[in-house]
């Protein structure tokens, strides 16, 4: 793991991590209703881990977006997360933009193993990611000095693919002439085969993200800032995370306050000093004051105040308010429920940042029956152990992560 964090910390950034899980898992039953009124009619004070029902949504605003879902299951936010972690594992705890641009198409596209809401961040990018590759074919076989049939450059397209995903630089060559070799004996075809793959390698970008200021943008941060904390570059890892999925400047500022918020907590700093610390890295440090003042924690109030959508500069306050006046995590867990909105989103700072101060259990921890009713929550909790605890996955060897890309 790249982190400085402490033998001594490392307890409390594995309860956070597993907070952002459980928060985004309490949060699904009522996601998107963004009538307050109704979520205190359907959930009462303690409307967590409904299951999703088209019922709850009748007669007030809202968008029912997770038909299927069952009790404990996570939200889309949840998903993308595990994604990075699965990236981060692999590459030693180090953001590599390739394997992760590559874990994060196919998990999500076609054929993937997500199945439920899609939201406009990661279909943008999905897109991006395929135009970027198909722009590289053309200049690939618009350059190659190989007369080629197009029966020829289909096969030869369809050859190096899957190399140009997994491989890059020097890596490319060898492994292409070895598969190209399989079908065609020729010396010219092949080295046409080395030449697009080296063309759509060149490429290739790092930013692949959606023009977009919502959420998605942050709800990923808590297991890159796990191995990143206290780091120097935290910050540079940080933008280029985002720009995978938010290719937005608004986007990165807003991302940047997370990771400073997450960062201060996860060394041990108190709340009031991360709320401090992140404010200065905001866009709009007077939403955020304004959103700290006060003395009483109110989620609804919050969400009229600041808005209960997806976009950051609405989540963000909402996000300060309530992890400025709560006292507990659970009670800031139901306030954000009640809030209203995209409640799964904010879920993905709210629960780690309020982990990280109060751990698991007791009166202000994560309740431990919480902890349970995460769906696959052995998998989920052994990897934030194995990430946080430098833990990589098999075959991964730290001098040698042959199954991560360089960079």
């Amino acid at each position: 793991m790249t982190s400085n964090l402490p033998n001594e910390r490392k307890p409390a950034v594995i309860a956070a991590i597993a907070g952002g899980w459980v928060a985004d898992a309490a949060s699904l039953g009522l996601h998107w209703l963004y009538d307050s009124p109704r979520i205190l009619e359907v959930g009462g004070q303690s409307p967590e881990f409904l299951t999703p029902k088209a019922d709850y949504f009748e007669g007030g605003l809202g968008y029912f977006a997770h038909d299927g879902k069952q009790t404990g299951d996570v939200s889309h936010y949840g998903a993308a997360t595990g994604v990075l972690i699965d990236s981060l594992l692999t590459c030693i705890g180090a953001l590599n933009i390739r394997d992760y641009q590559r874990r994060f198409r196919t998990f999500f596209g076609p054929g993937g193993q997500w199945q439920g809401y899609i939201d406009n961040p990661t279909r943008i990018t999905l897109d991006n990611l395929n135009n970027i590759e198909q722009n590289g074919i053309k200049e690939a076989l618009s350059t190659t000095r190989t007369t080629l049939t197009d029966t020829q450059k289909r096969i030869l397209v369809q050859k190096v693919l899957p190399y140009t995903r997994y491989l890059t630089g020097d890596q490319l060559a060898a492994p292409v002439r070895r598969g190209i070799d399989l079908t065609y004996k020729e010396s010219d075809i092949q080295e046409a085969g080395v030449h697009i793959a080296e063309t759509i390698d060149q490429h290739l970008i790092a930013e692949s993200g959606a023009n977009d200021m919502q959420l998605p943008a942050v709800s990923k941060l808590p297991p890159l800032v796990a191995s990143y904390c206290g780091a120097d570059d935290l910050m540079r890892v940080t933008e280029a995370a985002v720009r995978v999925t938010n290719h937005n400047d608004e986007a990165v500022a807003w991302a940047r306050c997370a990771a400073r918020l997450l960062d201060n907590l996860f060394q041990g700093d108190s709340m009031s000093s991360a709320l401090d610390a992140a404010s200065t890295e905001a866009p709009d440090h007077q939403s955020l004051a304004l959103a700290r003042s006060g003395s009483s924690l109110d989620g609804p109030g919050a969400g009229e105040t600041h808005g209960r959508t997806c976009y950051l500069h609405e989540a963000m306050p909402v996000i300060f308010h309530i992890l400025g006046h709560a006292r507990s995590y659970t009670e800031a867990i139901r306030a954000n429920i009640q809030c209203g909105g995209d409640s799964c989103g904010r879920a993905w700072i709210i629960g780690p940042a309020m982990a990280a101060i109060h751990g698991v259990g007791g009166e202000r921890g994560i309740p431990l029956s919480w902890l349970a009713r995460v769906a696959d929550a052995h998998t989920r909790f052994a990897d934030i152990e194995s990430l946080v605890n430098g833990k990589w996955r098999p075959g991964v060897q730290e001098n040698q992560p042959s199954a991560c890309p360089a960079q």
